[in-house]
């Protein structure tokens, strides 16, 4: 008789653990809700009341989208503190998936600004904390060195994306068929549909999503509801006596985002739970988040600026078929499914040979900003007059962008994270999104169709200049990141 110890096999997912179906499952229907949403949003704030609209000016409501885009991700360092102190990731993840149910049904069923306040809180709330559990929960399935780790984190983009293609196409031919309350119902059904799934399979999550890593007293705990307390009455304030407005929101919002992040990357490196290799990996990630800032800046004017010219100033007509404007905001999804493979296969192709992290998110920055200078061929007409094939193209150079840096932040920020300060390192990553987001939305109040040259020129050429300047600095980041490539 043998005497060798026979292991039960591992059950995976393409080689995968289990735990990635899950969150990508989840991410997916998140993703459907979210985008969804988002893709109509805009169009119902200033779509006049006889259209089905709130009819706020354009100004307003690009701001006031913004501002909330820049809100989702900055509720990431909310979500990651919860996680790190008090719940753990997977709970904090699951509850977060409750809240946004309730902001989807919010919008769905209240009318009018009540709606559009309720829904916005509960979504931007909860989908934030639940992207930055995803991701950490993501990373505890995977070993330092497991060499699946990039290909799952892969994987999980690719679940982000196909949510994020499927969302604006449905809600988009909802609401141009139905009205726009309908389709902010189907996106409830999508959310409703991801926490099922989820929680048939929440036992395939690691142990250590569990885990509470740094937990708060009580006497900080009682701190911590105080200092919320009075947060919430500033910003109740803040809008009461008019310090606040939906017109400056957007700019309001990215100053607060920049500030927590410079106080969350003061209390990183000051801290003594971390050593002088995990100090100096945090200090690597400060170049990072610049160019992620200004990448996101151009990137989510997709919600701002690029949808206002899809339905303004494209011709629509494609073979007799009248597009909804809101599905050009599939096309960078859909962009990502195709080109994504490719890129995967590329980095392990080159192996060793492959440019730098550093190097990789110059070339996403710079490519965006080229991206947005291609604008510049179809400006200075008047009318709907921009081919929608053209624009759609531009629209798949986004995509090629944002692979040579979205997933690839997503990957570094747990890796360059130090152990106590998991959550928040992957929270900072939002975070540049988050400054991005809301800068767009604040800069969509600069933008008109009598002003296009200059500000497709003055935005791609800054987004490309500063990608220069990423790439001569990239050896001394990368010394910096000690070790990690």
């Amino acid at each position: 008789m043998s005497t060798t110890n026979s292991q039960p096999r591992q059950r995976t997912f393409f080689g995968h653990p289990w735990g990635l179906m899950n969150l990508s499952g989840l991410e997916v229907w998140e993703r459907f809700s979210f985008y969804g949403m988002q893709a109509i949003l805009t169009y119902y704030l200033y779509f006049s009341v006889s259209e089905g609209g709130l009819g706020i000016p354009e100004a307003s409501a690009t701001s006031l989208v913004g501002a909330y885009g820049g809100l989702v991700y900055l509720s990431t360092v909310f979500g990651a503190w919860v996680a790190d102190r008090l719940l753990g990731s997977e709970r904090t993840l699951f509850y977060s998936g409750v809240l946004i149910l309730i902001g989807h049904a919010s919008l769905a069923v209240l009318p009018g600004l009540s709606g559009v306040a309720v829904g916005l809180v509960c979504i931007g709330l909860g989908s934030g904390a639940l992207k930055a559990n995803t991701t950490a929960l993501l990373g505890t399935l995977y070993g330092e060195e497991d060499p699946r780790r990039d290909g799952g984190f892969s994987i999980f983009y690719m679940g982000i994306n196909i949510g994020a293609l499927v969302g604006p196409l449905l809600t988009g031919f909802v609401h141009t068929e139905l009205g726009f309350h309908y389709g902010f119902g189907l996106a409830a059904i999508g959310m409703a549909i991801g926490l099922v799934q989820y929680m048939l399979g929440r036992s395939n999550l690691t142990a250590a999503g569990r885990e509470v890593p740094n937990p708060m007293t009580r006497s900080a705990l009682s701190k911590a509801t105080a200092a919320g307390v009075l947060a919430v009455l500033v910003i109740v304030a803040a809008f009461g006596t008019g310090v606040v407005t939906l017109t400056n929101l957007a700019s309001v919002v990215t100053g607060l985002i920049v500030a927590f992040s410079l106080i969350l990357f003061a209390l990183i490196i000051s801290s003594k739970r971390i050593d002088s290799v995990e100090r100096s990996r945090v200090v690597a990630f400060i170049p990072m988040f610049v160019a992620s800032f200004a990448f996101f800046t151009l990137f989510q004017q997709i919600f701002t600026v690029i949808a206002i010219y899809a339905e303004q100033r494209v011709d629509l007509s494609v073979a007799g078929f009248a597009v909804p404007p809101s599905w050009f905001q599939s096309v960078d999804p859909v962009g990502i499914i195709l080109f994504a493979p490719v890129f995967a296969a590329m980095w392990t192709k080159l192996g060793s040979r492959q440019p730098s992290t550093p190097m990789k998110f110059a070339l996403g920055l710079f490519g965006m900003g080229f991206s947005f200078l291609l604008f510049l061929t179809m400006a200075g007409s008047t009318g709907a007059v921009s081919p929608a094939l053209a624009v759609a193209g531009i629209l798949l150079l986004f995509s090629l962008a944002e692979l040579m840096l979205s997933p690839i932040g997503l990957s570094l920020s747990t890796q360059l994270a130090p152990r106590a300060f998991r959550s928040q390192m992957v929270a900072l990553n939002y975070l540049s999104v988050a400054a991005g987001t809301s800068a767009a939305g604040a800069l969509a109040g600069f933008y008109s169709s009598s002003n296009e040259v200059a500000y497709f020129g003055v935005t791609g050429g800054s987004a490309m200049a500063l990608a220069i300047l990423l790439a001569l600095a990239s050896p001394w980041v990368k010394k910096m990141m000690r070790g990690v490539h």
